[in-house]
């Protein structure tokens, strides 16, 4: 395929019957449950607490440094507490996805967006994980898995139902395609 052709979507016939068309991406459809933004609050808070009240107590225990202990915990919740209140709404807003009988595609990122487009003939698993975290919010996450070298595709923040159904969906539609998945 040349250049040019890339940048307007065309691409060559692939074989005996088949016209030559155009692919044309437009971003997912869908968005993750509302709940995933507690979650990956949860998920911030639950990382930044740790060395927090680690620094917290040296700087308690700890005459001399004291004050350079107190100072880094401080720093540390405060960059913490911003990330927190900061990025998961942010993730939220830019994480898209969808499912179609032709493939899985999911965008994430703001500044270094990536698209990942998973052909259903290429689908070799389909995971639903559940962590702990994950159950008390009644979340889940489905994870794809092809023969790309670039790794598996992972929706995460879905509601669980939604999760189980989807991963239902995917693997009725992958059964039903034909190719070998490599």
């Amino acid at each position: 395929m040349t250049g040019e052709n890339a940048v307007r979507g065309e691409v060559p016939s692939q074989g005996p019957g088949e016209v030559r068309g155009e692919v044309r991406l437009r971003p997912p459809r869908h968005t993750l449950d509302e709940r995933a933004v507690t979650w990956w609050r949860t998920q911030w808070l639950l990382t930044t607490a740790p060395p927090v009240v680690v620094l917290a107590v040296l700087g308690a225990l700890i005459t001399p440094a004291r004050f350079w202990l107190l100072t880094a915990a401080g720093a540390v919740a405060a960059v913490g507490l911003a990330c927190t209140a900061f990025f998961p709404s942010w993730w939220f807003r830019v994480h898209r996805w969808e499912v179609t009988e032709d493939a899985v595609y999911v965008r994430t990122g703001a500044f270094w967006q990536e698209w990942r487009i998973a052909p259903m003939s290429r689908i070799q698993t389909v995971d639903t994980v559940r962590g702990p975290l994950e159950q008390a919010f009644g979340l889940a996450t489905v994870t794809v898995t092809t023969a790309s070298s670039k790794g598996a595709i992972r929706i995460e923040g879905l509601d669980h139902e939604l999760a189980a159904d989807l991963a239902e969906k995917l693997t009725r539609i992958t059964q039903a395609t034909p190719g070998d998945a490599t």
